[in-house]
């Protein structure tokens, strides 16, 4: 015992928590207590669109109408949130309500299974004295907590399952909104005592619970204007379809007058198209959008000629870079492979060949320069070079040409080019390095004849051939060298497919004439063997030597 009492105390020692340590500085701590991981909230997806359903609210005119018929009185049994029933006599600002939402962002559709809202009572100011919701003023004196302020519970169900409650003041939703105002009007009436304190609505097949919210929210709102800036144009665009269909008038005479102010993507233009045939607005209200989305003045003469002076602006517009840039906007609108809707009218065909005509003439023109047949055109233009004149105007006529063909209205021009007797005489009498020019005109049309891409008579075919294939074999050469974006391959190849739409006797007046030419200048001029071989299978041979060369 004494060996005992003179052991010394000693005293307990704590055990020593050994920090743990990472070696990576961009690593996460473990969990201990000295380092407490604190959750972040995941961040809010993306509200996505979803399809409209004839049934939805508000949707369209026919469920405005009948928005009495789909709003009706919540089951005061009805499960509010997860996990919580709310009793019949449960007092509307106890814990069956979520936590009031500070942030003013909208509620998602996505993922949103149920959530509450309560109109924020700073926000709150009642009507002038004198109106009949005058008297909501006396309640938000008598509550300091602001319970009997909110006296609407709005239980809105949406089409994908989630739900949304909001806590809201009758006098606001009333004054703000006449369909809501009848509701709670008729819910009144077919309550009495304790029961008609809380008005309980429900909003069933709700497509855009966000949206939905963001409307209510509008009613509280000082400036609606600067709320919607911070939506956009296509959040408006729901907003205002929403505030029509409840009639919010001061919402839609919101959104219309921000909508007007800004400029709007092809998308939003489509939904302002799509909403505007679904729902009729004030014209007073609509007329400066509707002047953005409709030509309200279609009768005009100015706009019946569009095409014709767009493309009279390119063909006189003196600027190379300008004037290619321009050729392939008008182009890419006029074409119809464009993605823009064009209507046969707005392209007049008369239109379009009085422009060509013009551009013929000034061909002439610049030719007869060329050849000194008339001196009084020898100082005009002298600032440009008479090369890049006489290039600029077949360019146009090129230009042209491509969008008739496109249209398949380019069979007269066919004729129209077969016809000039006087550009082939003046052809013969030409420096090679002008004349070159007009067989790029030719070039196109063979090609087009050749590849099936313009249907012309028979006649026209073969005007367009005795009249031009001799000069395009004197000037292949030079559009070897000079391509300027043509396919010599393709223009080859489409030579000897458009002989091949000739009667024989008219073939073998071509083919012999590009036989001595290829026999004396070779590769200065076209190679037609392939299309030469059908055409002398089908004059001379039958049976099996026949098989036997298209076989080859």
């Amino acid at each position: 015992m004494d060996d005992i009492a003179r052991r010394r105390p000693r005293a307990r020692r704590e055990p020593h928590h050994r920090r743990r340590s990472w070696c990576c500085s961009f690593s996460v701590p473990p969990t201990s207590p000295d380092h407490i991981r604190v959750s972040q909230p995941k961040p809010v997806q993306k509200f996505e669109t979803l399809a409209k359903s004839a049934n939805s609210f508000p949707n369209s005119p026919q469920s405005v109408r009948s928005g009495l018929g789909l709003v009706g009185r919540i089951d005061p049994r009805r499960i509010l949130s997860p996990g919580r029933v709310s009793p019949i006599d449960s007092d509307p600002a106890g814990d069956s309500i979520h936590d009031i939402l500070a942030d003013p962002s909208p509620v998602r559709d996505s993922g949103v299974r149920s959530a509450s809202f309560r109109a924020p009572l700073e926000n709150f100011r009642p009507p002038p004295e004198g109106s009949a919701s005058s008297s909501s003023l006396n309640v938000v004196k008598e509550s300091e907590n602001g319970a009997g302020v909110f006296d609407v519970r709005l239980n809105l169900k949406g089409k994908n399952g989630g739900s949304l409650v909001l806590e809201l003041n009758s006098e606001v939703l009333s004054a703000n909104s006449s369909v809501f105002a009848d509701l709670v009007s008729d819910y009144r009436k077919g309550s009495s005592g304790s029961a008609a304190k809380l008005c309980r609505i429900e909003v069933p097949e709700v497509e855009h619970l966000g949206v939905f919210r963001e409307t209510i929210e509008l009613m509280f709102e000082e400036d609606i204007t600067k709320r919607l800036l911070k939506a956009g144009v296509y959040r408006s665009i729901d907003i205002l379809e929403v505030s029509a269909g409840i009639m919010f008038t001061k919402g839609v005479l919101s959104c219309l007058k921000y909508l007007e102010a800004v400029p709007w993507s092809e998308e939003e233009e489509e939904k302002l198209r799509s909403l505007f045939s679904r729902f009729k607005f004030d014209d007073a209200t609509t007329k400066d959008i509707l002047a953005r989305l409709y030509p309200l003045d279609s009768g005009g003469d100015g706009q019946g000629n569009l095409a014709r002076q767009l493309v009279w602006s390119i063909t006189s517009c003196v600027d190379m870079n300008a004037r290619n840039e321009l050729k392939s906007l008008v182009k890419g609108l006029l074409c119809k492979s464009s993605v823009y809707e064009k209507d046969d009218s707005d392209l007049n065909k008369e239109d379009i060949y009085t422009v060509c005509q013009s551009c013929l003439d000034s061909l002439v023109t610049l030719f007869e320069e060329a050849t000194n047949c008339c001196e009084k055109w020898a100082k005009k233009e002298m600032d440009k070079p008479l090369i890049e004149r006489i290039s600029r105007q077949v360019d146009n006529i090129n230009w042209l040409l491509d969008i008739l063909v496109d249209r398949q209205i380019a069979d007269e021009f066919v004729q129209m080019w077969g016809s000039q007797g006087e550009l082939l005489r003046m052809h013969e009498n030409t420096s090679p390095m002008v004349r070159y020019e007009l067989s790029r005109v030719s070039a196109i049309l063979f090609i087009a004849v050749g590849t099936r891409k313009m249907h012309c008579r028979s006649e026209a075919r073969l005007g367009l051939m005795q009249a031009w294939f001799g000069p395009m074999l004197m000037d292949f050469g030079w559009l070897q060298r000079c391509k300027k974006g043509l396919d010599m391959k393709a223009l080859e190849e489409a030579m000897g497919q458009a002989l091949l739409t000739l009667p024989l006797k008219n073939q073998y007046t071509l083919f012999m004439e590009w036989f001595r030419c290829f026999s004396k200048h070779g590769t200065e001029c076209p190679n037609l063997s392939k299309a030469f071989q059908i055409w002398w299978r089908r004059s001379f041979l039958r049976g099996s030597e026949s098989h036997a060369i298209e076989s080859r």
